[in-house]
This record gives structure tokens, sequence and C-alpha cells, in this order.
């Protein structure tokens, strides 16, 4: 009876606050190059993501809880690591995760490559993707959505193309479609290519194919190595040059 309970009241908290992302959804400007693929990207999508990350932040509380707790002893604070990230329309917003890196500097007093101070402790935390979750207050703030385009760095607004643009008409996402194609195995080129595929056929069984198909991919531990930002700027720099596409890994 009190684990019934418990249970109906985590549904009614998620519930208020996904009628709550629905009003102010409603309410906010939409683009004028993106008008919504259909009823559910338009009425149910914001919602239903509200719904379900607001209730998985109360049931895994706990989780989060203890690896702060090993963050903390294992990395030092801060536990949180946030970032400037652009959102739907190019708004930026800051994006949370556990930290799964150390502070070394060099004697000149720069950080390290990522390879060296990414700790095999960073590495676990990033193979099943616990260092994602504080990404669910994002999707609850409507930064995110639990399905869309990987949130990418600022620096690389100016370079985008029209086509690789619209991955900006919806909000990015804490899973994507090139998370079940071979997430960083993926070229870049592939990767907008996926991206842009998503924006422009949203709907509820997409959703959910990737959904499903990204814990499957956690739960095989693929595709979790890491992924600097060179790939993306090596890609930029060689169509600044003139490359064809086809030359651009």
């Amino acid at each position: 009876m009190i684990i019934l309970k418990i249970i109906l009241w985590i549904v009614a908290i998620a519930a208020v606050v996904g009628v709550v992302a629905l009003i102010t959804d409603l309410f906010q400007k939409q683009s004028v190059t993106h008008k919504p693929y259909g009823p559910y990207e338009r009425f149910i999508k914001r919602p239903l993501d509200a719904f379900l990350s607001a209730g998985a932040l109360i049931v895994l509380s706990p989780v989060l809880l203890v690896t702060a707790i090993f963050v903390r002893f294992k990395l030092g604070s801060p536990v949180l690591f946030t970032q400037d990230r652009p959102g739907r329309y190019e708004k930026i917003f800051k994006l949370f995760k556990f930290r799964t890196m150390t502070d070394e500097k060099d004697s000149e007093g720069n950080l390290l490559p990522d390879e060296i101070h990414l700790t095999s402790f960073g590495r676990k935390l990033r193979s099943t993707s616990l260092d994602e979750l504080p990404q669910l207050i994002n999707i609850i703030k409507g930064d995110m959505a639990i399905v869309g385009p990987r949130a990418l760095l600022i620096e690389y607004l100016p370079y985008y193309n029209d086509e690789e643009k619209q991955r900006h008409s919806v909000r990015p996402g804490l899973t994507n479609l090139v998370s079940i194609h071979g997430r960083n195995a993926v070229s870049v080129q592939d990767k907008f290519k996926y991206d842009v595929e998503y924006v422009n056929h949203i709907s509820f069984l997409m959703d959910l194919k990737i959904f499903f198909g990204t814990i499957a991919v956690v739960l095989k531990h693929e595709g979790t190595e890491l992924e600097g930002g060179g790939k993306y700027i090596d890609y930029f720099k060689a169509r600044m040059k003139g490359d064809t596409d086809e030359n651009i890994s």
C-alpha cells in the first residue's frame, strides 16, 4: 500500500511538471523555418519528455546521490560539469553533466589533453552514461529533449551550412539518432545527416526506437570512447578549404 502511494505521488508530481511544460511550450515563439512534423511533435513530445524526466529524476535520485558522492571523492569538486551549449533556435543554455575529468595542468598552467585527465573512474561513468543523468534537469527546464540532435559546442555555430543549421530548429537531446548508428564511430558528415533526418521526420515511433536502441547500446558499452572537438574542427576546416563533402570524414 505504501509503495502504491509512493508511485501515485511520483506520477502526480511528474504529471504536473508535464502539464506546466505543455502550457509553457504552447506560448513560446515557434520557428518560422521548422513547422512541427505532426501532433506528436507539437503537443505530446515536450510534456511527455518533462513527465518522464521528472519521474526518472525522482526514482533515480538515490543513484544520482551515490554518483555525486563518488565523483566528489574521486575527482573533487565541483561535482557537476557545466558548459554553455546552443539549444533550440541557437539559444544558449547551461548543460549539466557529472564531472568525469580531473583538473591536471602542465607547468604553464594549461589543462592537459582530455585523454590524460580522463580517469578510469570517469571512463566508467561515460561507458554507463551515468554522467549524462543530470541532463534530466535540462529536459525538465525545457533546454533539452529526451531525443534530439546532440548539443555541440558554441564555437561551431558560424560554420554550419544551411542544411546543418536545421539541427537547431528543435531541442537537443539526451540521446539521438546517431547513438543507434555507431555513436562516435560515425563520421561528422553522417552525424549531421542523421540530425537533419531526425528533425524532418520526428515521430513517436522514431523516438521510441531511438530510446530503446540507446539502452541496448549503453548496455553493450558501444561507442563510448572519448571524442574531442578536433574531429568537428577538422571537418569544418576541410570544407572551408573547398574539399567536397565526399572527401571529408
